[in-house]
């Protein structure tokens, strides 16, 4: 028995290689997605080492140097604070990938948790789920969100909260769907025809048959949450001051749009160059992992 287990896993590896390859060259065949996981992988090196970046704090400011106009000193001048905008600029990257794969993290685990557990077992529990995911998409994300953070308050954690029970019905109706089509495989049936456990089932056959759409919906989703995080900043109920957000920047530097524009225009450029090179990604990932295309490309 055992000569024959690794005897099949030797004859395994080189079709393993083989849909790397044509993995690899779907995803990257394309100059956009290219472009796209360039400016992400810049953006993480920054929120990094961001500290080595500039000699500035994000947080305090010096006031004598208030609404200053940019120079070799200030390369985006400074806000009303006297606070370095360059420097805000560049923490806030670490603000909105925080909230980012924190909501997408959490309002995934539970999401498709949730999705799993009603698509696999049907029934009563399917419908007690499924309803209850209902009601919370009868709301709009952004309003969703909306109330929930006014009711826990501004700061990271509590936007990641709000954001995540925002998002939580699509990831749940989602795994949902995929669960109902993969349940009636052979493999499953002939998987609890052996005696598999019903977790066993879920976790170790249906969950990883299903990963590469959810992956990918993963991804889209992070580029909406960033964007999503930046309009709750803006309202003034997301990322409390002084932390450094995005959103928050927008809404501080519109009163000076004429005179001091790069206040503003500076952090909404980022959030839009963000949520474009997430929505790239998201797109490269959905030509590469489709079963589809496996043969053709």
């Amino acid at each position: 028995m055992e000569k024959v287990v690794i005897t099949e896993s030797f004859q395994e590896a080189p079709a393993r290689i083989s849909e790397w390859k044509r993995f690899s060259r779907v995803f990257l065949q394309r100059k956009l997605v290219l472009f796209g996981l360039i400016i992400l992988i810049l953006l993480v090196l920054v929120a990094a080492f961001a500290p080595l970046l500039t000699s500035y704090s994000a947080i305090s400011g010096n006031i004598a140097e208030s609404m200053q106009q940019p120079s070799w000193k200030h390369l985006l001048g400074t806000d009303l604070q006297g606070r370095d905008t360059m420097t805000r600029l560049l923490y806030g990257s670490r603000t909105a990938l925080a909230v980012g794969f924190g909501s997408v993290i959490l309002a995934g685990v539970i999401g498709i948790s949730l999705g799993l557990i009603a698509g696999f077992m049907g029934g009563l529990t399917s419908a007690i789920i499924m309803r209850i995911m209902d009601a919370l998409m009868g709301f709009p994300m952004i309003l969703l969100a909306l109330v929930v953070s006014v009711v826990l308050g501004g700061g990271v954690l509590n936007v990641i909260i709000a954001l995540s029970v925002a998002t939580l019905p699509g990831y749940a109706r989602v795994m949902h769907g995929l669960t109902l089509t993969v349940r009636e495989n052979d493999y499953i049936l002939a998987g609890k025809s052996l005696g598999s456990s019903n977790i066993r089932t879920m976790f170790w056959h249906i969950l990883p048959n299903t990963f590469p759409s959810m992956i990918v919906l993963l991804t889209l989703q992070l580029g909406s949450l960033i964007l999503a995080e930046a309009g709750l900043s803006f309202l003034g109920v997301g990322i409390t001051p002084p932390t450094p957000a995005w959103g928050a920047m927008v809404a501080d530097g519109r009163r000076y749009l004429l005179e001091y524009p790069w206040l503003s225009l500076a952090p909404g450029f980022a959030i839009m160059l963000v949520v474009f090179a997430f929505n790239l990604v998201g797109d490269g990932l959905r030509d590469a992992l489709d079963p589809r295309l496996r043969g053709i490309l």
